[in-house]
């Protein structure tokens, strides 16, 4: 039917790209040659590729050309507490690396970029600070296998910096974790966490890094953490984004035993 020869087309490119006949990361054959290859008008093609990046299976690259998308194997994060609330392991970063652990998988962070900032908004109120209050913010981007795959930023304090903690303002990682720094120079014990989890459209800088479509198709779990000592104070707030086209994120609440939960593994 001269009506749906959009979508033969579409199928036949999935099974050539399913093949390794048009392996994944390479670029589509042009407009025209398509165009040539199946006899069909531009506006027959324009649907049928269009069909296929509205289901993700091939990325338009504005000035280079449409590519194939390559195959991602979905990353699960436990956000529960694994060893109680006190131990360093419960840091996000812990967490991260022990999920890949688990997962047989290669996780990396970036350096941390480290900058002194005034607080405002919804990092004020949840550090319990003045408006205009400095904070630490201390940025770092995470790679699964050399894959971008997760953003964080932590804010803490100023104060904690004048109190003793110097190596938040070192753009370095705290080997430690920063739960049992804390511990170790203020004698803030971590009480417990507050997790918001929310879902929002990426910005334009994090569609470039983690290699998102420009109509946003893909939308990004936001998880924002606030952190108690047992004084009650607030230790630590962070936001961390996870592309949902990469990521599963789960709890284990009371005895769950680690193999219910059926984590992915690299293709």
């Amino acid at each position: 039917m001269a009506g749906s020869k959009w979508r033969t087309i579409a199928d036949d490119l999935i099974k050539k790209i399913d093949s390794g006949e048009i392996p994944r990361g390479s670029q589509l054959p042009t407009e025209l040659e398509l165009q040539v290859e199946y006899d069909a008008s531009r506006n027959t093609v324009r649907d049928a590729i269009k069909w296929l990046t509205q289901r993700q299976l091939v990325l338009a690259q504005p000035g280079r050309g449409t590519f194939v998308s390559r195959k991602i194997t979905p990353f699960a994060v436990e956000l529960s507490p694994r060893h109680g609330f006190g131990n360093g392991d419960d840091d996000e970063g812990g967490a991260y690396v022990a999920s890949a652990r688990v997962q047989n998988r290669r996780p990396s962070t970036s350096d941390p970029r480290v900058e002194i900032r005034k607080a405002a908004g919804l990092v004020a109120r949840q550090l319990q600070l003045d408006e205009g209050a400095r904070v630490v913010t201390r940025y770092q981007q995470r790679f699964i296998d050399d894959n971008p795959w997760s953003l964080q930023t932590s804010f803490y304090p100023m104060a904690f910096v004048t109190r003793g903690a110097e190596r938040l303002v070192d753009a370095a990682d705290v080997e430690e974790g920063v739960v049992k720094y804390l511990q170790s120079s203020l004698g803030l014990t971590q009480a417990g966490y507050q997790d918001l989890i929310a879902a929002r459209p990426p910005d334009q800088q994090e569609s470039v890094f983690f290699g998102l479509p420009d109509n946003a198709s893909v939308s990004l779990i936001e998880l924002s953490r606030t952190v108690y000592a047992t004084t009650g104070e607030p230790m630590r707030f962070t936001v961390t984004v996870y592309p949902a086209d990469r990521n599963q994120l789960y709890y284990n609440i009371g005895e769950v035993p680690e193999s219910r939960l059926e984590v992915p593994g690299p293709a």
